[in-house]
């Protein structure tokens, strides 16, 4: 028997209603006491609902709308509170057994489609016996060495799996020279060399340098493969910075780490998830 004095809570992110009708009738009927009042369709209404319900459990599906699982995992990782313990995660997919390695490795559990009730069964013994191991009436213990945990395994499964979750062949891609941006009825040319750093907006990605900024429709999911992994480094989900542009990495009492730029006054702060990046040698 349990010792939470509530219901554990779960939310179900999965854009397919079908799979999404299945999966809440079979945990209904597995595990009648889990809380199923959060169920979204896209990645977007996943971290949104996450961050205000702050749910046990996470059923992310990988190929989402808007947000992939991953992604949604990861932003949340960068928002969560440090005070809280971070949801357990099962990833939905569909993906291959390359991909179900790296989910093996670096998650609560997966699941693949088409959901099968004596493979979810498994899932649920395995979550149902993470919680009764949990003390009542006190707090997670170390609720900042498990989100540095998860977001250890974020950078694992990000690494070991993103040609597959991407849905795309790896290919050799042939790293960008120059950056061509729209400006009125002109094409801006932009040496690489010359970017500060890159940010992603909604459709758009900001490219700074020391003279201007300009926009380009494009994302990072998009833009990054393109970039020498070496020089440009991605320090927060929306933010990829040319590394020699970076004058100083300072963080402060709380461990937020900031960057102070050699060419431009803006600041740029770096996220949980790319913490590591800035370790001292």
């Amino acid at each position: 028997m349990s010792t939470q004095h509530r219901p554990i809570n779960a939310l179900i992110a999965e854009d397919e209603p079908i799979l999404s009708a299945t999966l809440q009738r079979m945990l209904n009927k597995l595990w009648p006491e889990l809380d199923l009042s959060c169920v979204v369709e896209n990645g977007f209404e996943a971290v949104q609902n996450a961050l205000t319900s702050m749910p046990d459990v996470l059923f992310l599906d990988i190929n989402m709308p808007g947000k992939t699982g991953l992604e949604v995992a990861q932003e949340l990782a960068e928002e969560w509170p440090i005070d809280k313990a971070f949801p357990l995660i099962v990833y939905v997919t569909a993906y291959d057994e390359f991909a179900v390695k790296a989910f093996e490795t670096c998650a609560a559990d997966y699941i693949l489609k088409p959901v099968s009730e004596a493979r979810l069964q498994k899932t649920v013994q395995r979550l149902q016996s993470h919680f009764q191991t949990r003390t009542p009436n006190v707090q997670q213990p170390d609720t900042g060495n498990d989100l540095e945990r998860v977001i250890t395994q974020l950078r694992e499964l990000q690494q070991l799996a993103r040609p597959t979750l991407t849905g795309h062949p790896v290919m050799p891609t042939e790293k960008l020279a120059v950056i061509r941006a729209a400006v009125g009825n002109n094409i801006r040319m932009i040496p690489i060399e010359d970017v500060i750093y890159f940010e992603a907006t909604d459709k758009y990605i900001n490219v700074v340098t020391a003279e201007h900024s300009s926009l380009i429709r494009s994302s990072l999911r998009e833009l990054l493969p393109q970039l020498d992994p070496h020089l440009f480094w991605q320090i927060h989900r929306s933010t990829v910075v040319h590394i020699k542009q970076v004058k100083m990495a300072h963080r402060d009492e709380a461990g937020k780490i900031t960057l102070t730029l050699k060419h431009s006054d803006d600041k740029l702060s770096v996220s949980r998830v790319y913490a590591h990046l800035f370790k001292q040698m």
